[in-house]
């Protein structure tokens, strides 16, 4: 029988570690491991509870987050890690810096290091807890028993949180697209991606050919004042250019750009200056700003049956639908697979919907996002 995902948080305020505990216990899928105060104490109890999933704060005494995640790798320790981070001054560049150090997420603490409106995160940070610690029990075996078929009463975290996050639109149409005209040479490269995203982008783009001539613009749900560090962190292990998408960038090869947080994210051409990166107040699409589905839509007006459009993992349908405009134009349509996916919600949507042509794992993103784009047609 399936295990509950184990939580393991690390905080030294215990008002903290009481209201993240509390939300692990009253969601379902969840059970607490342990709690700790700093990292210190966090590395003693690994070993004994073997927690699915951390955590972790990143200003403690004795042994901070930084610290810990430094010693997490050392110890060869694959639990994966989500940190909370703060909006102080450097709280960006530090969570990326926790990250490039194997963290797998982050969410923002409202306000300060302390918060007693923590509880605001909850629908972020309970997605991330069933994902995260969902996929290790699953890599790592842990939980299932060889002896029983699982009756189907019960269900991994994985299923509690895909069918969450995944259940059908009443709206949402399942008639089969015929693409309006045959693919052509691929311009541009479109990513929609969520949840489990920093992790996944990471792998991608730091696979991704060096000799890639297609520009390539990504939507990844993250907070305001992150992405930027986020875009940053990227371009140092991809082989391309990668920054945060300012209003009027070029769209031009060699060149990734990342949509701002809270600003959506467009495509469009103007005049003789050719086609830029146009950025957007306008309310939130499918329930994001930036919203996949609005780049997308702009992809597919624009480049019609030249685009590549890509779904990846995350929570919800963000993208879904409007990856079928750019598959009804002619372009060619890839989605993450369930296997490699720390939440299949938005690649399952799509590929439910019809809208996905291939299925890829994350381990072969990169090398079948640049065969499409190299291919002549």
């Amino acid at each position: 029988m399936a295990d509950e995902v184990s939580v393991l948080i690390v905080d030294d305020s215990a008002l903290m570690r009481n209201l993240i505990g509390r939300m692990v216990e009253e969601a379902p899928g969840l059970v607490i491991a342990e709690k700790a105060m700093n990292g210190l104490f966090a590395l003693q109890k690994i070993a004994r509870v073997n927690p699915d999933v951390i955590v972790l704060d990143l200003e403690m005494p004795e042994m901070n987050g930084i610290e810990f995640l430094k010693e997490r790798k050392k110890q060869g320790i694959e639990i994966p890690v989500i940190i909370l981070s703060s909006i102080a001054a450097r709280g960006a560049e530090i969570t990326m810096e926790a990250l490039a150090l194997g963290a797998s997420d982050f969410i923002q603490k409202p306000s300060g290091s302390i918060s007693g409106d923590i509880h605001t995160v909850r629908d972020t940070l309970v997605p991330m807890l069933l994902g995260y610690g969902g996929q290790y029990q699953r890599t790592h075996h842990k939980g299932v028993t060889s002896e029983k078929p699982v009756p189907d009463i019960h269900k991994t975290a994985l299923e509690i949180l895909n069918e969450a996050s995944s259940s059908p639109s009443p709206s949402a149409s399942s008639k089969p697209i015929t693409p309006i005209r045959k693919p052509a040479n691929t311009e541009i490269i479109a990513i929609g991606i969520s949840t489990g995203g920093p992790d996944a982008l990471r792998v991608v783009f730091s696979r991704i050919d060096p000799d890639l001539r297609v520009p390539i613009v990504v939507v990844q749900h993250m907070p305001a004042g992150f992405t930027n560090e986020f875009a940053k962190s990227l371009d140092r292990i991809c082989p391309l250019d990668v920054k945060e998408a300012e209003e009027g960038d070029a769209i031009q090869p060699g060149r990734i750009l990342i949509a701002q947080g809270n600003k959506h994210l467009e495509v469009e051409k103007r005049g003789a200056g050719g086609i830029v990166a146009h950025l957007s107040d306008a309310p939130q699409v499918s329930g994001h700003r930036p919203s996949a589905d609005v780049l997308f839509a702009s992809v597919a007006l624009l480049y019609q049956n030249h685009a590549l459009g890509v779904i990846m993992t995350g929570m919800g349908r963000d993208g879904a639908q409007q990856l079928g405009t750019i598959y009804k134009e002619g372009g060619l349509t890839l989605g993450q697979d369930e296997a490699s996916a720390v939440v299949y919600g938005m690649p399952r949507v799509a590929y439910d919907l019809g809208h996905v042509q291939e299925q890829v794992s994350l381990e072969n993103m990169a090398s079948r996002i640049c065969a499409l784009a190299k291919a002549p047609r």
